[in-house]
């Protein structure tokens, strides 16, 4: 898997994401306690807030940047929002108000929703190789792991030292680094594209129209929709779980800890795994990990209340890790297939806004359904709603599903290009909806 590395770009590129994931995991510690400094008892609204407010910048501003990023280099593009983001950590330890928290929130993460698509983007057209594509995502995916498990005991270690307040500044530093890489980075220019002449609303939604009319992409968000079930009940309630078996602090860090190792462990296995096996079985596969495991561990709860036991509940997260990891890691992939070259940015950030609607959905209903009628129904109830993501993808992704397809296009004249190229009575290549193929062959 490291051999990716190998490519100067990517490696570059690839240390900017590390360095600035932990720098961001710095500021998660920092703002939790920010927030008690200037709310006290009501800080946990306080992180609602702001993390429904980051929700929302990512579904806003997500198909804005996709729309338009090919209006801007995309060195400076990345290098502009770290920018904006190390500003916004800078700014961070002078607030002495919650709604100056909710601003500079706003803007940082409406950064992050710029700055993400396009970096996702950008690496498919570094590593044309699928193999290598696959190994990189996979890379990916273990760097959000490994960012979970060390940033918060590098914040432990800072934080008996120095105040909370300079936490802020690692982070600033952290995307300050991460913009000098991107800038030491030989990023390939985009293809010369023609220019298309579309209104504000018909360029924005572009990419979601892309999205949603592609099976296999409308199959992804349903198994997302599985995969924000499993990891919302993880990230909102174990150390509501944890706490509630009599355990330390050190043990919520522990059930952490087990879902990344997970994680972790499928992300090292996929890139064999994937040149055997489809995407759609190993996601689908992964979705049912997820939904089994929660409707376990809530079937345990209901019959051993708060006292389950504890390898129990580690080998459950860690199965929950290995299922998450498997129905997100091959995501850019499809992404990848699906998608025209000229397209690209639009669809990754359609896929990065309406991945963020799943997890909208998910995390309000694991807080608000363990507050108010405890863990049993809690992990019922969002394996219900795994099954629902997956009885959607097996119902929307087809189980044949060629990159090659055959199609006609009675609308355009004989001596078209594309005819010309492919043939005027009827051809097969590979397909994407782009301004050719509006519609999927066989889909109304």
């Amino acid at each position: 898997m490291l051999s990716v590395l190998t490519n100067r770009t990517y490696r570059h590129l690839f240390f900017a994401q590390v360095i600035a994931l932990v720098g961001t995991g710095l500021s998660t510690v920092a703002l939790g306690l920010l927030a008690y400094d200037l709310a006290g008892a009501d800080a946990g609204a306080v992180l609602g807030t702001a993390l429904a407010i980051k929700m929302v910048a990512y579904i806003g501003i997500a198909p804005l940047a996709g729309a338009y990023a090919d209006k801007f280099p995309r060195k400076r593009l990345l290098v502009g929002m770290d920018i904006i983001r190390a500003g916004v950590a800078l700014l961070l330890p002078f607030v002495d108000a919650v709604w100056q928290i909710y601003l500079l929130i706003f803007v940082l993460q409406s950064a992050s929703a710029v700055f993400t698509p396009t970096f996702q983007a950008t690496i498919p057209d570094i590593l044309p190789d699928e193999e290598e594509y696959t190994k990189a995502l996979s890379l990916s995916r273990m760097a959000y792991d490994l960012e979970s498990l060390v940033s918060p005991v590098l914040a432990a270690a800072l934080l008996v030292t120095i105040s909370f307040h300079w936490l802020f500044a690692g982070t600033a530093i952290g995307f300050v680094v991460s913009a000098m890489l991107v800038v030491s980075a030989a990023l390939p220019h985009r293809k010369s594209l023609a220019k298309r002449v579309e209104g504000v609303w018909r360029k924005t939604t572009r990419g979601m129209r892309v999205y949603l009319k592609t099976p296999r992409l409308v199959g992804l968000l349903a198994v997302t929709l599985a995969a924000a079930a499993g990891s919302a009940m993880v990230i909102v309630n174990t150390v509501v779980i944890v706490k509630n078996m009599g355990r330390s602090e050190g043990d919520v860090a522990l059930a952490l800890a087990a879902y990344g190792a997970g994680s972790m462990l499928a992300a090292l296995a996929l890139p064999r795994i994937l040149t055997g096996v489809k995407d759609r079985t190993v996601m689908i596969f992964g979705a049912a990990l997820l939904v089994a495991t929660l409707a376990a561990i809530g079937l345990v709860f209901g019959q051993l209340g708060t006292q389950p036991l504890w390898p129990f509940l580690l080998v459950g997260w860690l199965a929950m890790g290995i299922g998450y990891s498997l129905c997100v890691t091959p995501s850019g992939r499809l992404l990848k297939r699906s998608s025209a070259d000229e397209d690209r940015p639009a669809l990754f950030a359609a896929q990065f806004a309406l991945s963020h609607v799943c997890w909208l959905v998910a995390y309000p209903m694991a807080g608000q359904i363990g507050a108010r009628f405890g863990m049993t129904p809690t992990f019922l109830v969002l394996a219900a709603l795994g099954i629902l993501g997956v009885g959607l993808t097996l119902w929307l992704w087809p189980r044949k599903d060629p990159s090659m397809l055959y199609h006609t296009h009675p609308e355009l004249p004989s001596d078209h290009p594309h005819l010309q190229e492919h043939g005027s009575d009827g051809h097969r290549h590979h397909f994407v909806i782009d301004d050719l193929h509006v519609g999927w062959p066989g889909k109304v």
